[in-house]
């Protein structure tokens, strides 16, 4: 793991879970027990998703989670290099062979952007790519379609909420090109899945998703 910024606590940092096999290898998932062959989970066996894997770095629980918390909504921005720096690990770890050619990420609806000031994915993307030394996809995905927080719907319902919400609004320069698509958590993948969904309809030739936390 690269140098982090210093904003996070070694308490934090000691009670990170950090993803390590197993885990489905389509979407990432990670399986409590042992497995000693290559696995699929039942969501990726009976819905294939759009992109093409999905990691995270670390799971949604103890310090990660209330640390999230506070860079989406409570304004604590200067967390991003602390957070890019677990984003950067994961690509490494999991994509350092893949040749990409820009970082995407999940779009919120103008107004809620408005609302909170800020993206917070947005941020992450960016100082991701800067990390990668990887163009950023500005302006390449947009929320055509408000939705309602994911937080309290099932794995059925997030997929229904967030269906056709996103759009890709330059699709010439997407066509042909490799993504890696950033978030901040990923719970059930519905919303990675349908940005996903955008960029392959669009003509992207890949679509490799990263967030810092697995829920």
């Amino acid at each position: 793991m690269g140098s982090l910024a210093g904003h996070l606590c070694w308490g934090c940092l000691s009670a990170l879970e950090i993803i390590h096999p197993p885990f489905c290898s389509r979407c990432g998932d990670p399986v409590d027990g042992a497995i000693t062959r290559d696995y699929i989970c039942s969501f990726c066996s009976n819905r294939p998703p759009a992109f093409d894997l999905a990691r995270s770095a670390a799971r949604y629980r103890n310090a990660l989670k209330g640390v999230l918390h506070q860079f989406k909504y409570s304004s604590a921005v200067h967390l991003a290099p602390d957070l890019a720096t677990l984003l950067q690990s994961c690509v490494s770890a999991h994509y350092g062979a893949e040749a990409l050619d820009a970082v995407a990420w999940v779009p919120l609806h103008p107004a809620r952007e408005r609302d909170r000031t800020y993206n917070q994915s947005g941020l992450l993307a960016a100082a991701l790519a800067r990390r990668l030394d990887l163009p950023l996809a500005r302006g390449c995905l947009a929320r055509v379609r408000d939705t309602a927080t994911q937080t309290h719907l099932s794995a059925r319902e997030r997929a229904v909420n967030v269906r056709g919400a996103f759009a890709v609004q330059n699709p010439d320069w997407v066509d042909g090109r490799r993504f890696l698509l950033v978030d901040d958590v990923m719970t059930t993948g519905a919303t990675v899945n349908e940005c996903a969904r955008a960029l392959k309809e669009a003509g992207a030739a890949k679509v490799f998703v990263v967030t810092v936390a697995r829920g």
